[in-house]
């Protein structure tokens, strides 16, 4: 089953890095998921998330405020595959 993940974020240098790291563990580790950005304001505030970049996986906001590392953003994605 694919996992959900959203990368929270208006377009920031920090927001594409987010991005760019967490496809790059997705592809490393062969994780099966679909990542898409959200960058409406709106659609981020819903969230609850106030500070951006933010990483939403299967709906649920995982982390924000900041850019994890790629060993960060595995722990992660594996916390929510193996629920």
């Amino acid at each position: 089953m694919a996992i959900n993940i959203k990368i929270l974020g208006t377009g920031c240098p920090k927001c594409k890095t987010l991005e760019v790291l967490t496809k790059e563990v997705i592809s490393e580790n062969n994780f099966e998921a679909d990542v898409s950005k959200v960058e409406d304001i709106v659609q981020i505030m819903n969230y609850g998330v106030m500070s951006t970049p933010g990483i939403v996986i299967n709906e649920k906001v995982a982390l924000s405020g900041r850019v994890p590392s790629k060993d960060e953003i595995k722990k992660l994605i594996e916390k929510h595959i193996n629920g």
